[in-house]
């Protein structure tokens, strides 16, 4: 979360107050699961094998109200928009997980995507509840919006095709951000799902950590409170995921360019697979549709997606790209790229005969 050309602290507070006011949260959105679609697996030559893809898009929408944005309306449904034309045509990812759904405008935009499965990351008003996690030590910077009230909710969603059989939420909570991030609810959202045909369901989980310099504080205070954030994460994943399921994380990890947030991130999510160390170390296995520079593709954005293999089925990516980045038809319509990641579910014919849990 970001702000940018905002007129006095006050004014600020006052004014995403009202606005806080009127943006409302969607109840979640549960589709019948008998009406969920059926992919066709493809068997190995030996039939040893099948396989479904799953395809996943991470996107911070921008989607933050005035005055910390402006004009961003017509941006926002314009994503709404071609999501939908982009499922209608059957040519949308199968899951999207969005950062910054702070404004109305945001919301709508969400809700138009038209995806049968919908929830929603904690509210404005969503207290934590894991237990044993240390809070921000004092001063707090109020006029830097530590004022221990969120004026925004967490901005977060996960939608799906396919039906979503369990979901929960958490929010960092309290005095765990610093500087001006301290003004939304940020924390994770969890959604497990269900794939006709696959023997396990897939657990998906969704973040946004807290940010660099525009926190508006020093780097020793937001990086602690990303330090924070970071293990709360790892206790929320360890609590909410089904022991043995296969797992997929994105989101907005605000990372970039900062080894030293990086590598704590990665100390604490070792059963974690990155998309982006996958895809550089196995080119000739991962289809790679966007430029990656450098020797650390992974410190160039903020936006990231890992996953893990289940007991019964693997996750390994097999193609990422980019959209809405201004390529292929799909203009930049916000301050983030969206990154998409197709994944290949692989299992033994075996282990399908074994009924799904979820």
């Amino acid at each position: 979360m970001s702000y940018r050309s905002f007129p006095s602290r006050l004014a600020l507070f006052a004014v995403l107050s009202t606005a806080a006011g009127c943006t409302h949260l969607p109840p979640p959105r549960i589709a019948d699961a008998q009406n969920a679609p059926v992919p066709q697996p493809i068997r190995s030559a030996d039939a040893t094998t099948a396989e479904v893809q799953l395809d996943v898009l991470t996107f911070n929408i921008e989607g933050l109200g005035w005055p910390a944005r402006r004009g961003r309306g017509a941006s926002l449904a314009q994503i709404g928009e071609t999501l939908a034309r982009l499922r209608r045509e059957g040519r949308a990812p199968d899951v999207v997980l969005i950062q910054e759904m702070f404004s109305a405008a945001a919301v709508r935009a969400v809700q138009a995507m038209g995806y049968p499965n919908m929830i929603v990351g904690p509210s404005r008003t969503q207290r934590k509840r894991m237990a044993g996690t240390p809070a921000m030590a004092g001063p707090f910077r109020w006029k830097k919006g530590e004022t221990g009230m969120h004026l925004v909710g967490s901005g977060l969603a996960i939608l799906s095709r396919y039906p979503i059989v369990a979901h929960d939420a958490e929010p960092f909570g309290k005095h765990r951000c610093a500087g001006l991030d301290c003004l939304s609810n940020k924390g994770m959202v969890h959604a497990r799902i269900t794939i006709p045909g696959v023997p396990q369901p897939i657990d998906l989980f969704d973040t946004h950590l807290n940010s660099q310099g525009a926190s508006r504080v020093p780097a020793k205070r937001n990086g602690e409170a990303h330090r924070l954030q970071v293990g709360q994460l790892a206790h929320f994943i360890d609590a909410s995921a089904q022991a043995g399921a296969p797992a997929i994380l994105g989101g907005d990890f605000n990372m970039r360019g900062s080894t030293e947030r990086f590598d704590r991130f990665r100390s604490t999510s070792r059963n974690f697979t990155l998309v982006h160390q996958y895809c550089e170390a196995n080119r000739a296995l991962c289809d790679v549709r966007m430029s990656w520079d450098g020797d650390a593709p992974w410190l160039d954005t903020e936006d990231l997606q890992l996953f893990h293999d289940g007991a019964l089925v693997a996750v390994r990516p097999v193609r990422v790209e980019a959209m809405f980045d201004g390529a292929d038809g799909l203009p930049q319509l916000s301050d983030h790229d969206g990154f998409r990641v197709t994944y290949r579910l692989r299992w033994t014919p075996d282990a399908a005969k074994r009924p799904a849990t979820g």
